[in-house]
């Protein structure tokens, strides 16, 4: 039962998380007339980046931070409301919405977009720092490290298969465990001994960072030094999937959520996009789909057309009726517009 003093908004879609994948969701069913809540708790992933890669017309001058403050600016300018809130729990209500309880405010809407992401999981100190010598995507970052000395710290299959990739860009490559017992399969470490990757059981005892804070060097509990200019932590990660778990979605063993090829979850009504979801976690596949996601919307929610039985019961749409764009909406939409 919802407190008499929580503040209740009511909206048409309402997104959880405010990353790229969730910005895109928003700004689709925003622009295809459907009031909605974009509600994040600030942070994530790619808040963190330090340049935005791959991102075909941003420039790598660019942190993640602006590019998710031009997002919201974007947002904001077509009517979507931008909220910063910490979501404690999503449920169904007796009127076939959902009810996204906040900190002090309770979000009402027809269809929730879960984009609340994953956490890598980070290894234990001492490290580089964070996109100055130690990342988490290869895809986003292999291209940094061309013909420069590299590390992957892991002890799995997939620290392992991330060392063997990076010998595409560079021809010094080692694989720190880090006093960890390596945990890959029989067949993995005959392909490690097939490639040249150095395995380097020793744990890491400091760091040497150069005047541009980028690393240089990792000293090892033996006493050897070893330089770099970078490398990748493979620990896994942590799916922040607790809010798709109550609404019982269906999850995939690695903890995402299992999505169609339009973001719907097996929960009608409810999406996810992003990095909850599987695939590879960039930002341009985040934005694709979370436009899938806000179109799959639309189709679902947009008053017209109206099927048959539909216009049958109430007779024929009246002139009064269309546009089938809420009034806040519309006014937003008219004073956009630049066309003059």
């Amino acid at each position: 039962m919802t407190d008499d003093l929580t503040d209740q908004r009511e909206y048409d879609v309402v997104v959880i998380g405010g990353g790229p994948a969730g910005q895109t969701a928003g700004l689709y069913t925003t622009r295809l007339g459907h009031s909605t809540a974009v509600v994040e708790r600030g942070g994530g992933r790619a808040a963190m980046m330090r340049n935005v890669h791959n991102l075909l017309g941003v420039t790598e001058d660019t942190s993640g931070t602006e590019y998710l403050e031009t997002g919201r600016e974007q947002l904001e300018s077509y009517g979507c409301n931008v909220d910063r809130d910490f979501v404690s729990s999503v449920s169904p209500t007796d009127d076939e919405r959902f009810r996204v309880c906040g900190s002090d405010v309770d979000y009402v809407a027809e269809s929730i977009v879960l984009a609340t992401g994953f956490n890598d999981v980070r290894p234990q100190p001492p490290l580089p720092r964070t996109g100055r010598g130690l990342h988490y995507c290869l895809h986003c970052d292999a291209y940094m490290f061309v013909d420069e000395p590299v590390y992957v710290m892991g002890h799995g299959d997939s620290a392992a298969t991330v060392a063997a990739i990076m010998l595409n860009f560079t021809d010094t490559v080692d694989l720190l465990t880090r006093g960890a017992e390596p945990t890959w399969s029989d067949e993995t470490a005959t392909m490690l001994e097939a490639h040249p990757i150095d395995v380097v059981r020793e744990d890491v005892t400091s760091v040497r960072n150069g005047e541009d804070g980028w690393l240089e060097a990792l000293e090892f509990a033996d006493g050897s030094v070893r330089e770099y200019r970078g490398g990748f932590a493979m620990y896994g990660s942590e799916y922040n999937n607790g809010l798709a778990t109550d609404l019982g979605c269906e999850r995939n063993d690695d903890g995402t959520v299992a999505v169609d090829d339009h973001g719907r979850t097996s929960v009608d009504g409810v999406y996810a996009v992003g990095d909850l979801t599987p695939g590879h976690n960039q930002v341009p596949v985040a934005l694709g789909e979370g436009a899938k996601a806000g179109i799959a919307i639309h189709w679902a929610q947009r008053e017209f057309p109206r099927d048959g039985d539909e216009t049958a019961a109430t007779d024929a749409v009246r002139d009064e009726e269309v546009p089938g764009i809420p009034d806040e909406l519309l006014e937003q939409a008219v004073s956009f517009h630049t066309y003059d």
